[in-house]
């Protein structure tokens, strides 16, 4: 690892449209970006076994998932010609419509922000340990297997 700071990418509670916006915002001021590329996980309301997910709790090893994002986050700008790169996953229970992930590259060009965006997605869901349990309507919940 680098001697670069480890960012916390963890938010407790859904990430909101306001913090979103003002994520974005604070980027207009950044004349060498030209393109941005923004992934938004929401809750859906999956129907499993005619059970409909109202909620999912997320938990993590955050320590360990901290210091993996820290080696994505490196490996990414080592790849990408990146501008800016922001990550944000919740924590705890978000119910369904809420936002639960937010990845955020700007570049000078397009292409590598939308690319470096997908890859950051595709690694965060498949190396972190972050797990969501989904919580049912009745009240019943199971851990969500990731797709």
């Amino acid at each position: 690892m680098t001697d670069k700071k480890i960012k916390n990418i963890f938010v407790e509670g859904a990430i909101s449209t306001s913090f979103i916006a003002d994520s974005i915002a604070k980027h207009s001021s950044k004349k060498e970006i030209g393109g941005h590329s923004i992934f938004l996980g929401q809750v859906r309301a999956d129907d499993i076994d005619g059970k409909v997910v109202s909620a999912i709790d997320y938990t993590a090893y955050q320590e360990t998932a901290l210091a993996q994002m820290h080696e994505i986050r490196e490996a990414i700008f080592n790849k990408y010609p990146l501008t800016c790169m922001h990550v944000y996953q919740s924590l705890g229970t978000i119910k369904v419509g809420e936002i639960c992930l937010f990845v955020f590259t700007s570049s000078a060009h397009r292409k590598p922000a939308i690319a470096a965006c997908e890859e950051i997605v595709e690694r965060l869901k498949a190396e972190l340990p972050i797990w969501g349990k989904e919580i049912f309507e009745d009240g019943t919940h199971q851990w969500k297997e990731n797709k």
